[in-house]
């Protein structure tokens, strides 16, 4: 298990996490999501020790990663694919991080089996694209077949093919038991793959809870209707629904509407519709409402 305990960190005057508590359990995928400058690298490097916490404590199986005795045994991570030899092969790279945490050399072939990269194994990475990197970056993190894992961006770069591929590693995973914690700005992977989420906004926890519970305290629910009539259906919204929204083929998207109560509205008042359904938000528009007042950088349209 990775636990975050009260985590702060500070730069001078600014504090990238604040007091930062959660966990990552042990069997599932947890999405760690927030927006750009939201604290979630610094916090991945500090579970990791690459950063020392200015208060606070990240822990794995209840130590810090500087008192692990073997660490890639325990928690395995891709923070930046691109931070890597490129003259090396595949195959190089992984021999010397085997070798230096004592790790068996069989691993090497299975992990780039695993990732398919066996063909590539003997290729320099400078030649290998930004999707194959990713995939070697993996590896690495897989070579120890640790309990833990802690993946930023992991399907930057990547296919299709390597988009559903990784999906359903990160799936396995999980099910094998493992401790897994991807960040994300993915919202329909994340949507698809995480079974629990952590928000976190200007270094604070904003959201620790399901995808599922998530997506039902911040996701609204929609009610999508269009008329024969266009202009009676608009007459009608406008009476009793303000907030309807037109949308391109006529129709309108009425939030929060019961869709029994509209229909009936609308019978009653003859107007025939060829369209009553209901939709909710995705994980993304439910995350951007949700996080809109911890926004760090913002762009300015004309």
């Amino acid at each position: 298990m990775i636990e975050i305990r009260d985590l702060t960190k500070a730069y001078g005057e600014r504090r990238a996490v604040d007091g930062l508590s959660f966990r990552v359990a042990a069997g599932r995928v947890t999405g760690f999501l927030g927006p750009n400058g939201a604290g979630k690298s610094t916090t991945l490097r500090t579970v990791l020790g690459l950063d020392r916490p200015t208060a606070g404590e990240a822990l794995i199986d209840g130590l810090p990663y500087q008192r692990l005795a073997e660490p890639l045994r325990r928690v395995g991570a891709l923070l930046d694919a691109q931070a890597v030899h490129g003259g090396r092969t595949a195959a190089g790279h992984l021999r010397w991080i085997a070798a230096s945490h004592r790790l068996p050399a069989r691993r090497i072939d299975e992990v780039l089996a695993l990732v398919g990269l066996t063909d590539a194994a003997d290729r320099r990475i400078r030649t290998f694209s930004l999707g194959m990197r990713q995939r070697l970056g993996i590896a690495a993190a897989l070579l120890g077949d640790p309990a833990a894992l802690l993946l930023d961006e992991p399907v930057n770069g990547l296919d299709a093919e390597g988009i559903r591929w990784i999906r359903t590693l990160l799936r396995r995973l999980a099910d094998e038991g493992r401790a897994v914690l991807v960040s994300s700005h993915l919202m329909a992977e994340m949507a698809q793959t995480a079974d629990h989420l952590v928000v976190i906004g200007r270094g604070r926890l904003l959201a620790d809870t399901s995808t599922a519970a998530f997506l039902t305290e911040h996701g609204r629910r929609r009610t999508r209707v269009r008329a024969v009539d266009p202009a009676a259906l608009a007459a009608l919204l406008a009476e009793t629904h303000p907030a309807a929204a037109p949308l391109g083929d006529g129709g309108y998207d009425v939030p929060d509407a019961d869709p029994g109560e509209l229909g009936a509205l609308a019978a009653s008042r003859r107007v025939a519709l060829v369209e009553l359904s209901v939709t909710h938000d995705s994980l993304e528009e439910a995350f951007m409402r949700m996080t809109a007042d911890t926004v760090e950088y913002r762009t300015v349209t004309a």
